[in-house]
């Protein structure tokens, strides 16, 4: 079970699970995502799977952010959820190669589990993602991302909502009709979604996918909008893998508002951090990105979204 500490100078929880030293770490000649493993159905097309190391669960205790106020060091409980999205029973099967139809069918399990979670009185934060390359640290090769239902909002949400709420207008429509006009960063568009390359990027290549139409989350996209979400999940996902001729290291984050509240003036988006920044180099976060949270970023975004760009898919 996970044990949350409070950061009294950063105000900030951290989870200890120390349960999770115990992952399988690229296990080989057995996955326990595969059809015939005996965890999984032998016939699934994507599937929701309750991860077997849970940074948070219902069986941890209940979550206070008051525990311990007034004291230096504070605990509490980590109930919550963590849950492992397996896109394709397919293990070689790289995201990139998923079509759109597959994706559609991704996003509709995210945004199922999105609304069973934002149901569960513990959650507060439902976070989808991705964890893609060996280079990220990635324990199981298998085509899958994530689910995390947190008891707390994470503090780079509750930045971003702290400044979304401090504008008069939506500072995400602003971004991207900034975007839009200035062209040179866009990479991708349809009727729902702009894929950009952000001005403002902290990692070599980042990709950002807007929603045209002013919406909070998952449960807020129409039919056609999941449709055309999918369609640019695929296209993006198939330049990264272009862009260099070998799959992309990156995480991929779904951001949409918090659980419990109204937050009108919060934006869906995705965010693609990938961290090759040359055919050959690996951007590592070391000393001034993890010491002090100031980025440095090894690429230009003007000259990167016109190589995205040229990164056709195939077919």
């Amino acid at each position: 079970m996970s044990e949350l500490r409070w950061h009294p100078l950063l105000r900030q929880w951290v989870a200890v699970t120390t349960h999770r030293q115990d992952r399988p770490q690229m296990p080989e000649n057995w996955c326990p995502f595969c059809p015939g493993s005996g965890r999984v159905p032998d016939d699934y097309d994507v599937y929701l799977y309750p991860n077997d190391f849970a940074a948070f669960s219902s069986d941890s205790e209940p979550f206070s952010q008051d525990a311990g106020a007034g004291e230096l060091y504070r605990t509490t409980g980590g109930r919550g959820a963590t849950d492992v999205v397996l896109y394709s029973p397919n293990h070689n099967l790289l995201p990139s190669q998923l079509g759109v139809e597959q994706w559609r069918k991704v996003i509709g399990l995210w945004t199922r589990r999105t609304d069973e979670l934002f149901a569960d009185p513990d959650v507060q934060y439902v976070a989808v993602f991705e964890n893609t390359g060996v280079a990220i640290g990635v324990t199981m090769p298998h085509p899958h991302g994530q689910i995390y239902g947190f008891p707390f909002v994470p503090p780079l949400i509750q930045t971003e909502l702290d400044t979304a709420r401090s504008h008069a207008q939506c500072i995400y429509c602003k971004i991207l009709a900034r975007e839009l006009a200035e062209g040179r960063r866009v990479i991708a568009e349809n009727g729902s979604f702009v894929a950009f390359l952000p001005f403002f990027g902290r990692f070599p290549t980042e990709t950002a996918i807007y929603s045209r139409r002013h919406f909070p989350g998952l449960a807020g996209m129409t039919e056609v909008e999941g449709v055309d979400l999918a369609a640019m999940l695929s296209i993006v996902r198939q330049k990264y893998d272009n862009l260099y001729g070998f799959p992309m290291p990156l995480m991929m984050m779904v951001r949409q508002a918090p659980a419990k509240g109204e937050y009108p003036y919060f934006h869906f988006h995705i965010e693609f951090l990938p961290i090759q920044r040359s055919p050959t180099k690996i951007k590592y976060l070391a000393g001034v990105e993890s010491g002090t949270g100031a980025f440095l970023n090894d690429t230009r975004a003007e000259e990167q979204a016109e190589k995205m760009r040229a990164a056709e898919p195939q077919g």
